[in-house]
């Protein structure tokens, strides 16, 4: 048949599977929530689906068959808009041909994005990029449109191009490369939907609320795995047929498991697990209630209690400090220091170790306010302290907190009346409280360190005991250190070496993991300060990181009111040596940066840092965030230098994915604890920047306008 025809015919029938559903109505609530395939996205089996996952899902999905294994990181990151990151082992493949590879390890990167929703006569259309920036291997596109029939039957249909295309194909659209397994990493825009088209489809029907039965017609060929023309022995799996069939069980909301018999020959297995920053564990908080409001007795009743005498009374700074400092102490702040501004108005400054949401460590300040001071105040100044630095403003009236506390809508009310402004400098009237200064901590604790995607291994990890400790003589100065010793694990079980055309300043990170015993981590001194209206200061100096040294600037312009911030970051640092302890090593760098952060949306953050990086290549690092108002946030970054893709390695510039998890959402208790991680493909040398502790824009962001109103809802908790 003539591929024009077809290509027609594909057409056809997808087009007859849309016309089907004239008689179904919308997509029912049963689908909100889809399966995800072998690939670990948004699918059927080892096909895509036009379905679409929550907003903000996030999910880790492992599936094996016919000696693959694929490792899936996917992330619903816009309500139409899917991401993932994906780890493959084809053990037996050996593609680069070298012996000590015996097994491939492959990573990759997916997009898909949702064209059309479902409605009533039309099914949901969507288009997809697998593996868009990896070696090839699994690269392909798709275009594919699903139509859901009553709450238990989807039907998908679609026309893939790489992989996708591979299985008897009705035409093509250009000519595409073969694939070339070498460094990887790079955006072949020119192959995308080229080459060979292929039909494939599926039916998911939903069984039970729990158990859904799936068939599709795939279009991988799956070339390389069943020996594209190799030698018998570089056959990991055999394909006699386009069918495949299997079933899965939703244990529960946050496990699904499945079986699969695919393309003819091979018995498939499938876990995943899925969790949402809307669905946290524990629903509600469990914390302490806010102490009451205390109200003032009115001015006629008791007159006396209205005078303004007191503010003339000596000491009475420091008594009411105490005051203040005790009963915040009860609610979980911490005073840093106490100023009268009159006999109306009082400025506190604070510490807030317990709460994730910045306003309601706000809210709970103002009511301790209302309890210990005198009735003529009626200004409260609140000011958020973060290492010393005066993060904003926030400025009520005890009136307003007093009438709002009990009444319908407080919280939009009382953001109506409140002002959030620049904060002011240290100021030399106010009272230290003596409870926090000299301030020493210190704590000793389990830790698990983690190298992902070792060439050889796609997780290294180990298990050991840290200490910590830090002294604070004043505000704004921090002497700091930490040291550790693993007890276990495999981080020196690699034979893997620095191979790079640049210095290695993160290639060699084996070598600190096994010449390293009891390691100095850290051990800096760092003054925090505030030079100017909208502006913050940093200056750290000591071993700054596990693997350099030196000193590092910073300044940083944000205004409390705008959704723009700008920074400039110079840092002089050398090479420690591998067992970290005190010495160096001979490489010394100017390293530094200008810095743009912006908040496009509420939840949408986007930052650009053009500089110089650890090796000396120049280039710029652009990240996207989304956040949620739970302090959930999940991003990517990509950086481009002056380094070619050839001396750059493996991978071929440097990218990556951040997570950050608030303890609070596992466990419904207040903290400002977090739990984060950086997952690269794979570490190079090229982009590499310093990892310096209190950088200052993630110190006050949150302390801003938009940070306090977007947690607004908690001022009152």
């Amino acid at each position: 048949m003539h591929p024009k025809i077809k290509i027609a015919n594909s057409l056809k029938l997808m087009t007859a599977s849309a016309t089907i559903a004239l008689a179904a109505g919308a997509a029912r609530a049963d689908f909100d929530r889809p399966g995800f395939n072998f690939y670990g996205v948004t699918g059927a089996i080892d096909t895509p689906t036009a379905l679409d996952q929550p907003d903000g899902e996030i999910a880790v999905t492992i599936g094996h068959f016919g000696n693959i294994t694929r490792g899936t990181l996917s992330f619903q990151g816009l309500p139409r808009v899917q991401g993932a990151f994906r780890y493959s082992k084809y053990s037996g493949l050996n593609l680069l041909g070298e012996p000590e590879y015996e097994d491939y390890f492959d990573r990759s990167f997916d997009i898909s994005v949702t064209l059309l929703r479902e409605r009533q006569y039309l099914p949901a259309l969507k288009v997809g990029l697998q593996d868009l920036a990896g070696t090839g291997v699994s690269s392909g596109e798709y275009v594919v449109a699903t139509k859901t029939f009553g709450d238990r039957l989807a039907v998908s249909a679609g026309l893939g191009w790489g992989r996708l295309g591979s299985e008897d194909p009705i035409g093509e659209t250009g000519t595409r490369d073969d694939i070339d397994a070498g460094l990887g990493g790079e955006f072949n825009i020119d192959q995308w939907f080229r080459g060979d088209v292929a039909p494939f489809g599926s039916v998911i029907f939903k069984a039970t609320d729990r158990l859904t039965l799936l068939a599709e017609y795939g279009s991988d060929a799956y070339t390389i795995e069943t020996g594209n023309d190799r030698p018998l022995s570089s056959r990991i799996m055999d394909r006699s047929s386009s069918f495949n069939f299997g079933a899965s069980y939703r244990v529960n909301e946050a496990v699904d498991i499945g079986a699969y018999y695919l393309y003819g020959s091979e018995f498939g297995v499938k876990l995943t697990f899925a969790g949402n920053p809307t669905r946290p564990p524990v629903v509600g908080s469990v914390g302490p209630a806010p102490a009451p409001v205390a109200p003032r007795p009115s001015r006629a009743s008791s007159p006396d209690q209205w005078s303004e005498d007191w503010a003339s009374v000596p000491r009475v700074q420091s008594a009411l400090l105490t005051a203040l400092t005790s009963e915040a102490r009860e609610t979980g702040l911490t005073v840093e220091a106490f100023e009268i501004l009159g006999p109306n108005a009082v400025e506190v400054r604070f510490r807030n170790p317990t709460y994730n949401a910045s306003a309601q460590a706000v809210g709970r300040m103002a009511r301790a306010l209302t309890r210990t001071m005198p009735s003529s105040v009626e200004t409260f100044r609140i000011v958020p302290s973060v290492d010393g630095i005066p993060a904003s403003a926030v400025t009520v009236r005890r009136s307003d907190v007093e009438a709002l506390v009990l009444s319908p809508d407080a919280s939009a009310r009382l953001l109506a009346v409140a002002g959030i402004g620049d904060a002011r400098g240290p100021n030399p009237d106010a009272t230290l409280s003596s409870d926090l200064f000299p301030r020493f901590d210190w704590s000793v604790g389990p830790f698990v360190r983690r190298v992902f995607f070792d060439p050889q291994s796609p997780l290294r990890f180990g298990v050991g005991l840290g200490a910590r400790a830090s002294y604070e003589p004043r505000p704004g100065i921090v002497f700091s250190g930490s040291v550790s010793q693993v007890l276990l694990g495999n981080l020196d079980d690699t034979d893997q070496r620095a191979s790079s055309a640049l210095q290695p300043v993160r290639t060699n990170f084996a070598r600190y993991n096994e010449e390293a015993d009891l390691a100095l981590d850290r051990l800096t001194a760092a003054y925090y300060f505030k030079p100017a209206r909208e502006v913050y200061g940093r200056v750290t100096a000591g071993y700054l990181e596990r693997m350099f040294g030196g000193i590092s600037t910073e300044i940083l312009w944000k205004p409390v009111e705008s959704r723009l911030g700008l920074g400039a970051e110079l840092n002089y640092v050398a090479q420690r040596d591998f067992d970290q302890r005190f010495g160096f090593q001979d490489y010394d760098v100017a390293t530094g940066h200008v810095s743009a952060y912006y908040e496009l949306t509420d939840e949408l953050d986007v930052q650009l840092d053009v500089g110089r990086y650890l090796a000396g290549d120049v280039g710029a690092t652009l990240s996207v965030t989304r956040e949620f108002r739970n302090g959930w946030r999940v991003g990517v970054f990509a950086t481009q230098t002056d380094v070619s893709s050839e001396d750059f390695g493996e991978g071929s510039f440097d990218k990556g994915i951040t997570l950050e998890v608030p303890v609070a959402w596992f466990t419904g208790r207040p903290s400002t604890s977090k739990v984060s991680t950086t997952i690269r493909p794979i570490t190079r040398d090229g982009g590499a920047r310093l990892n310096v502790d209190g950088r200052l824009y993630e110190k006050v962001r949150d302390y801003h306008e938009d940070g306090l109103e977007d947690q607004w809802g908690r001022v009152w908790r």
